[in-house]
């Protein structure tokens, strides 16, 4: 009786000990904060009451252990169970947060700039979103971890999420969270990311899915999903083919091509026809071209895009997209956008071989940048006290790991592809269908790119047709051109209509 009476105590003992442990730790664990405001939207005519959320949510992991405080701002039409639709947005980088869309094209006030100039300082303006989406789905903003509000707790570090594989675990885990905890494990999902946002949501696609988390669709803005097609390995072509329709657009847009073709999107179609057909076979016969031959491509390639026959033959047909920024308006002393080739700015070293600056980023960054946190602080409340981190790169010992899994054992970074991903996903949900959103001028993920990244992807036609192309006469934010955030609303409102069902 004794021993009974000695094992209950020691029990009784252990679990005080384990207890009063556990309560110790979490004693490290910064509390989640949420502040709730009521913001308005007005969307054709109807204005739109929305019960919004800005803060933190405590992320935890598969064994329910405290990994991270996950910055978001939330947009509710109504509060509990809804069947509205719920879109789960954020920006690329990687490591941005998501003050780029929420400010320019997703929540209910937008950041006007001066497209295609550059914005004059403050006071920026900032107007209701005309053409936002929430007059039909609620949406949420994350900022991934070192982002935002965003930061690791407990045991994590910062290099348990930096990183293809970390990032897409990290992201969905807050995502089937989020359902969870806001009763909206019945809505209509969605995701909607831009940049390396897009990269990210081909593995939540599959990692969502493979937890049994179906979504109703995924939105790609500006898309990249194979490194190949921006890095410029070398001895390596498709960089090179892929960016030539969008140096032909951008030239096409700064009238340097003679007797252009007034409709863009024929002209790009004949720029593609040659690429494939002309352009691909001369680079795959390399040193076997004849001068003759070279010759030939070099005076078509310069009928596209302005740039002498001569300049095409010294750089052995090729040349690097930080390369072009430079080339296409030296002359004049200016240099074309990374972001959007359509912005132009002073090129301060003209003799340079490669641009030092982007034109595109120079003109709008201050305004999204001082616009929103007036915003996030003043219109939805967040404290003062808090410090939102517009991106990670200042963050310590930040570093991106670009191994992924599926794509093991080949090689680098530049052999990233997260395609696999979203093949697998759309193979084992044959309902799932993806919208991809394309800037002709965006020198920054080039939509030919993506085309040949799907192309690649071995998908029976009738998954192949899941896949819906729209483009853009702007560039990688092409949101900030008012006849591109039009069309980007109906778009979008298009697309959820048609996959959504009572």
């Amino acid at each position: 009786m004794k021993k009974i009476n000695l094992f209950i105590f020691l029990f009784i003992l252990g679990f005080s000990l384990a207890n009063a442990q556990e309560k110790e730790s979490n004693k490290d664990i910064p509390e989640a904060q949420v502040f709730t405001s009521t913001q308005t939207v007005r969307v054709n005519g109807t204005t739109h009451s929305l019960k919004t959320r800005a803060g933190t949510m405590l992320l935890r992991d598969e064994n329910n252990e405290p990994i991270a405080l996950h910055g978001f701002t939330a947009y509710f039409k109504e509060d509990g169970p809804s069947k509205r639709p719920i879109i789960f947005s954020y920006n690329g980088g990687p490591g941005s947060s998501s003050y780029w869309l929420h400010m320019g094209v997703m929540g209910p006030k937008r950041i006007v700039v001066n497209d295609p100039g550059y914005t004059p300082a403050a006071p920026y303006e900032l107007v209701n979103n005309d053409h936002s989406i929430l007059d039909m789905a609620d949406v949420v903003m994350m900022d991934p971890i070192g982002t935002g509000l965003s930061k690791p707790v407990g045991k994590a570090e910062g290099k348990d999420f930096w990183g293809v594989d970390q990032d897409i675990r990290a992201i969905s885990l807050f995502i089937m969270q989020f359902l969870k905890e806001y009763d909206r494990l019945q809505s209509p999902k969605y995701l909607l990311g831009e940049s390396y946002g897009t990269m990210r949501n081909a593995g939540v696609m599959k990692y969502l899915l493979d937890k049994g988390y179906a979504l109703n669709g995924v939105v790609m803005v500006s898309s990249v999903f194979d490194i190949r097609s921006l890095a410029f390995p070398v001895q390596e072509s498709t960089s090179y083919l892929v960016h030539f329709p969008s140096y032909a657009a951008t030239a096409w847009y700064h009238d340097k091509i003679a007797n252009k073709n007034p409709d863009l999107e024929v002209f790009v179609d004949e720029v593609r026809t040659f690429t494939e057909e002309e352009y691909l076979p001369a680079l795959f016969k390399g040193g076997r071209l004849s001068d003759s031959e070279k010759g030939a491509i070099a005076s078509k390639m310069q009928q596209y895009t302005g740039i002498s026959s001569e300049i095409w033959k010294r750089n052995n047909l090729r040349m690097r997209a930080n390369e072009f920024f430079n080339e296409l308006l030296r002359e004049e002393g200016m240099t074309v956008g990374r972001l959007d080739s359509r912005f132009k700015g002073i090129n301060p070293m003209p003799q340079n071989q490669y641009s030092i600056t982007d034109p595109q980023s120079d003109a709008i960054s201050p305004a999204y940048t001082a616009g929103f946190l007036d915003y996030f602080h003043r219109d939805l409340g967040v404290s003062k006290d808090l410090t939102y981190k517009t991106s990670a790169y200042a963050s310590p010992g930040f570093k991106w790991d670009w191994s992924h899994k599926g794509n093991e054992g080949w090689g680098s970074m530049i052999s990233i592809n997260t395609a696999i991903d979203m093949a697998d996903a759309m193979n084992k949900d044959p309902n799932l269908k993806v919208l991809m959103m394309n800037g002709y001028y965006d020198l920054a993920t080039v939509f030919y790119g993506v085309e040949h990244t799907v192309d690649q992807m071995n998908l029976r036609p009738e998954i192949r047709d899941n896949i819906i192309m729209t483009y853009y006469e702007a560039g990688h934010m092409f949101y900030t051109h008012m006849p591109s955030l039009i069309k980007f609303k109906k778009d979008l409102a298009d697309f959820i209509k048609d996959t959504t069902h009572d």
